[in-house]
């Protein structure tokens, strides 16, 4: 291999997250095999492959059999690294620290008061006290077997002129959420350990129509499902959803009805009515202890963890300092990391819950004979996350450092709970899965970090894209919302940016569009949990 010899300044193209702790750099641009880097009082560094953007190289001698650091933690084991190395599969081995949650020592932390008057956002304030920052018609079906007229109401009314917004300008448009659950999931009757598919279905279909960003809703059944409109009035207990969710919503059967384009029709004939009385509620100034903001991460690389992730982990501290909730999910993406985020616990039933989802998640995957340390995607890998534990690292900084205040299985509500601060959603790591989660558990809004590229946004609630990278902003920037990657390109600090992102977040819930919005992404999805209740 032929190796060009230079000399440049490690800070100038590099990244040390913890100087006096860390073992390994993250590479900013590509750098030559031979380049020799120079680190202030420190021994200069020779690489002896070229690194390219994301991947670690050795800034110390980690003799083999020792634990490897980045963020002053460690996440794989050495085979003998010397400055200079490539950090790779031939160099490390991805052994999972294991810090159970007895070694955890919880920290209590305390972030500052907020100094001023709080923020407040402009928002639809709902019968039930809750407050939406977007006010749509939605269109719900009970199973996949109603899928398919669910879609054409939502579509056939905004294109056929049903829905404009000069018509009802207070009124973001009809949409739906086909899903493909309802019918293919375990009897009901059948005595299991936790609620499942069948419960887990009608309790988030049931918290989309009570979400705070729908402002009406059509119910409509094939008829036979066992998750039809009897099922729904059995689970609620009542027959009318619009009297318990505060707002109007009416029910359509396919077989009643007589098929797909009667009840396309029937659904259609309603929509005007649903708008007029969706339109009444304009926006109201609210406080920020009104709003909950979901943290998601997908199509991660190695700079989520340096510049997008802990950046909105600084925004989330300042909506939990002004009384907010943030809703972290991606459970399997904590291993590794798992004691950090517990040691914020508030107290250590908390710590207990957050292991137990984890241990579910690893009993889960042994059953059919994998590992939690599959995790990592290709396009994770080639971005330079080299293993779970190194992305979990990255991962759980979208949280900050508020206060852990408790664990949410799929479908529950962030809203029975009374503290503001943190709470860890059980959902796999799987964006298309875990965005509805987030917004079904009750957020009205999405912080989304990407790496790699992804559009993906929801149907009901708008999704913030911000960028690790500076390329990847520029490359999409129809689909991105922030360049988190100024971090690294201009200098930005952390903080800096979290605030930024902060003001985005504030905005967008004042109406402010996102570029998923402007794209038309509606993304919905439901989970089938059997197996991973707890």
């Amino acid at each position: 291999m032929t190796t060009r010899t230079h000399t440049r300044n490690l800070h100038d193209i590099a990244v040390i997250v913890d100087p006096t702790q860390d073992h390994v750099a993250v590479a900013v641009e590509p750098i030559d095999a031979g380049t020799t880097l120079l680190w202030g009082g420190h021994d200069a560094v020779t690489l002896r492959d070229a690194i390219r953007p994301g991947h670690r190289f050795a800034i110390r001698s980690v003799p083999a059999g020792a634990w490897i650091l980045q963020y002053g933690q460690p996440f794989a084991l050495s085979k003998g690294l010397e400055p200079g190395d490539p950090v790779n599969d031939a160099t490390a081995d991805s052994e999972v620290p294991e810090i159970g949650p007895a070694q955890v020592t919880l920290q209590s932390p305390a972030l500052p008061a907020w100094v001023g008057p709080f923020p407040t956002f402009e928002g639809f304030h709902r019968a039930d006290g809750n407050v939406g920052v977007r006010n749509w018609v939605l269109v719900v079906p009970t199973s996949m077997c109603a899928a398919h007229e669910a879609t054409q109401i939502a579509a056939r009314a905004e294109l056929q002129g049903l829905y404009t917004r000069a018509a009802y300008p207070n009124v973001d448009g009809v949409t739906s959420i086909a899903h493909d659950g309802g019918c293919a999931c375990p009897d009901p009757t059948v005595e299991t350990v936790g609620p499942g598919a069948y419960e887990s279905t009608l309790r988030l279909l049931g918290q989309h129509i009570r979400h705070p960003n729908v402002g009406a809703a059509i119910v409509i059944e094939l008829g036979c499902e066992k998750t039809n409109h009897v099922a729904f009035s059995e689970y609620f207990g009542t027959n009318d959803l619009g009297a318990l969710c505060g707002k109007p919503v009416r029910r359509l059967s396919v077989q009643q009805l007589g098929g797909t384009r009667a009840t396309i029709d029937a659904g259609l004939a309603m929509i005007p009515e649903l708008l007029t009385e969706a339109d009444r509620v304009s926006r109201a100034p609210a406080p920020l202890s009104a709003l909950a903001l979901g943290l998601e991460c997908g199509g991660s690389d190695a700079f989520s963890g340096l510049t997008a992730n802990p950046a909105l982990g600084h925004a989330s501290d300042l909506l939990v300092r002004a009384g907010g909730r943030s809703v972290i999910g991606e459970v399997p993406e904590f291993f590794g990391a798992a004691h950090l985020f517990a040691a914020r616990a508030a107290n250590r039933d908390i710590v207990a819950d957050i292991y137990a989802m984890l241990e579910a998640y690893r009993a889960y995957a042994a059953r059919s004979g994998h590992s939690m340390t599959e995790n990592p995607s290709r396009g994770n890998k080639e971005g330079g996350l080299l293993n779970i534990t190194i992305k979990s690292l990255g991962a759980q900084a979208k949280s900050g450092t508020a206060p852990v205040q408790g664990v949410m299985q799929y479908s529950e509500w962030v809203w029975d709970r009374d503290r503001a601060g943190v709470y860890l959603l059980n959902t796999p790591g799987y964006d298309q899965l875990s965005v509805p989660g987030l917004v079904g558990a009750g957020c009205q809004i999405a912080c989304f970090t990407t790496g790699r590229g992804t559009g993906i946004g929801n149907a009901i609630a708008p999704v913030i894209k911000l960028s690790s990278n500076t390329p990847l902003y520029e490359r999409m920037l129809a689909d991105m919302d922030i360049d988190a990657g100024a971090v690294l390109t201009e200098g930005l600090s952390l903080p800096e940016m979290g605030r930024m992102i902060f003001d985005e977040v504030l905005a967008v819930a004042s109406g402010k569009l996102t570029k998923a919005e402007l794209n038309g992404h509606r993304e919905f999805a439901l989970w089938n949990i059997e197996g991973l209740w707890l």
